[in-house]
């Protein structure tokens, strides 16, 4: 039989087994804030009919991976996990509302792939449906701001409204129809820096490779009111709102999204939460069309994480659920990036790739005996402690600390026949010596004066290694 060369699809990836722990810690760490919130987990299929997937803007639709399945039918892989709730909320009338769910599950987008963008990828959404209140959306971005912390990385959350930019729009003599496009050239604002806004929003620009990017085409008076706007440079949360409000006073209507912002600060000035912490940001306008309110983002303001960009983002969608109900539900969310969480908190330093879920290994010096030696994996399992019965081919006791090494399991339990026949184990502390930095040259050496090793009796086995560990 001929091998087949192994080669991964254009834009997918493979999670290699420390990658997979520490995104599972993540993920435990953002669940447990979420459900001290009351939220709940929900899980959807990854495939979905087209009429449920498409009908999201141009650029959502070009996205999906689309097939004719065998039964016949068009059907797609889900792109989001907003959309498929929406057709759970429509479908199932009996949940409770407001119905407040997070959801851990992969999307697909036929993307152009580019260096940590995948067309594959992993998003853990928050929602709160059949609720007007802007207290859920509060309760959003102050889950999003917990999760971060409880990460132990630090960011700035920032707000505004779907409705504040389309009184902006009447503000600057812009048609609605020109909505999206100018609300796609607004989000460009953090990256791109308020001179290349200004540029895209008239004759277009020239980017750094060369290329040219058209522009609106927008007159110079709407240009200058646009400026004015986004030149806005509030301190604090009630410094915006009263910034808005006096630009605004004479534009119909923008009443309601300036009052939507303001409930929702004086819930963060309930809580205490300082204005760096969580800021109005008048500019954000999110990409996608369904947002009809509050919108959101969080950005890490760590150096050594600067480049990862926004990790959290969402807002309110009152309309996308009438979709399939033909009456409108409110609802808001937000979606986080794991990948680009993953690799802030790699950059951070604050957790090293572990291959291994054991922190106990056991390793065998005498293969006759390793009945024996499973009973004792056994028994430490059953005291609730992760433990590797090793099976290798290694009968070196150097080469099976070595692999407890590699795999980072700090414990190794070692027994020879001297030890069995008296009762006795022989404890290594294999993160001892990494935290200590021990000088290992000579690895027999190392073995021989059996550095970080105790030898205890078989019935303080457990007693001991727990105090290894709580030490560890």
């Amino acid at each position: 039989m001929s091998a087949v060369k192994p080669k991964l699809l254009k834009g997918f990836k493979d999670l290699l087994p420390g990658e997979m722990l520490l995104r599972e810690k993540i993920i435990s760490q953002i669940r447990e804030v979420y459900e001290s919130y009351g939220f709940v987990p929900l899980s959807t299929p990854a495939l979905e009919y087209k009429e449920t997937l498409i009908g999201y803007g141009d650029e959502a639709s070009k996205q999906i991976y689309m097939f004719r399945e065998p039964d016949g039918y068009d059907v797609g892989l889900r792109f989001d996990l907003t959309v498929s709730l929406s057709r759970v909320m429509a479908m199932y009338r009996d949940i409770p509302r407001p119905f407040k769910r997070y959801q851990i599950q992969p999307v697909w987008r036929y993307d152009k792939p580019d260096p940590g963008r995948f067309r594959e990828f992993l998003q853990f959404d928050i929602d709160t449906v059949g609720t007007k209140s802007m207290v859920a959306d509060a309760e959003i971005i102050t889950a999003m701001s917990d999760s971060l912390t409880r990460l132990g990385l630090k960011s700035t959350i920032r707000f505004s409204n779907r409705k504040v930019l389309n009184s902006l729009l009447a503000f600057s003599g812009i048609p609605e129809e020109t909505a999206h496009q100018l609300f796609r050239v607004l989000d460009k604002l953090d990256k791109q820096g308020l001179k290349n806004v200004i540029l895209e929003l008239g004759t277009g620009r020239t980017d750094d490779s060369g290329d040219k990017i058209a522009g609106l085409g927008l007159e110079d008076a709407q240009i200058a009111r646009i400026e004015q706007f986004l030149s806005l440079n509030p301190q604090t949360r009630s410094d915006a709102i009263q910034a808005v409000s006096d630009l605004f006073k004479n534009v119909e209507n923008a009443e309601e999204g300036i009052r939507e912002l303001t409930e929702i600060s004086e819930y963060l000035d309930a809580l205490d939460i300082p204005d760096d912490e969580i800021v109005i940001d008048l500019g954000i306008a999110r990409g996608l069309d369904y947002y009809t309110g509050p919108v959101f983002e969080a950005v890490l303001t760590d150096k050594r994480a600067s480049r990862v960009g926004s990790v959290m983002g969402g807002g309110r969608y009152d309309d996308l659920i009438g979709r399939f109900t033909g009456e409108p539900v409110p609802a808001t969310g937000a979606s986080i990036g794991i990948d680009r969480l993953f690799a802030a908190v790699r950059s951070m330093g604050g957790s090293d790739l572990r291959s291994s879920t054991a922190d106990v290994l056991v390793t065998v010096m005498m293969t006759e005996r390793i009945t024996d030696y499973a009973k004792v994996a056994q028994m430490l399992r059953r005291e609730g402690i992760n433990t590797e019965l090793y099976t290798g081919k290694q009968t070196s006791i150097g080469k099976q600390l070595k692999y407890a090494d590699r795999q980072s399991i700090p414990v190794a339990v070692i027994i020879g026949s001297d030890e069995f026949d008296a009762g006795q184990v022989s404890i290594k502390d294999l993160g001892k010596i990494k935290r200590e930095e021990v000088d290992i040259k000579d690895r027999k050496e190392w073995v021989k004066e059996k550095v970080g090793q105790v030898t205890i009796p078989a019935l303080d086995l457990v007693n001991t290694i727990r105090s290894i560990l709580a030490g560890s």
